[in-house]
């Protein structure tokens, strides 16, 4: 057991010898000092016939961004129509009492490309008013949509064949579209 303790330590002993010989037998870099080929020359001063190269800047490109120009198409605006198509009550030329309580109620279709919304209006643009407000709400109705216009009126006292007149406005103020009209004869 001691032969086997003491060769242990032996081996152990001989690895760090080799391992602290071994930088010692490794080859050393030396610099080398720069000679001119003549020795006449030093090597601070340059050749006498040598001139230092002119010097070219070296321009980068740089990357200007230019933005792409935004293109906004914008919709053409949309334009406004109302076609009658026909008449629901109240035909033309119907006899009424004097003071009676006349529903009128007409069958049109929002011929444009614009949605009617709470801002457009039916408007009295001829005839009597027959004791309706001059205008109106004209309901809300997308393009396309067939909707029912209803007034409600009330005849005259006085004998006679009356007719009213109305017609859709914008919400700028512009009449666009057919114009729908009652037309009543009030008799005792």
């Amino acid at each position: 057991m001691n032969a086997e303790r003491l060769t242990t330590r032996i081996v152990a002993a001989f690895i760090l010898i080799l391992l602290g010989t071994l930088p010692a037998c490794a080859p050393t870099a030396t610099p080398t000092v720069f000679r001119p080929p003549n020795g006449s020359v030093s090597p601070a001063t340059p050749p006498s016939g040598l001139q230092p190269a002119a010097v070219t800047p070296i321009v980068f490109p740089t990357d200007t961004l230019t933005p792409a120009p935004i293109q906004i198409t914008l919709a053409p605006p949309c334009a406004d129509g109302l076609t009658f198509l026909s008449d629901l009550t109240i035909p033309d030329g119907t006899v009424v009492l004097p003071n009676q309580s006349v529903e009128k109620q007409w069958l049109v279709e929002n011929s444009g490309t614009c949605n009617w919304d709470s801002r457009y209006r039916l408007r009295w643009v001829g005839g009597e008013t027959l004791g309706a407000p001059t205008e109106v709400a004209l309901y809300p109705a997308r393009a396309g949509a067939r909707v029912t216009l209803r007034i409600l009126f009330t005849a005259p006292s006085a004998a006679g064949t009356y007719q009213s007149q109305w017609q859709a406005v914008s919400p700028d103020g512009t009449l666009f579209g057919d114009a729908v009209y009652m037309q009543i004869i009030v008799a005792p």
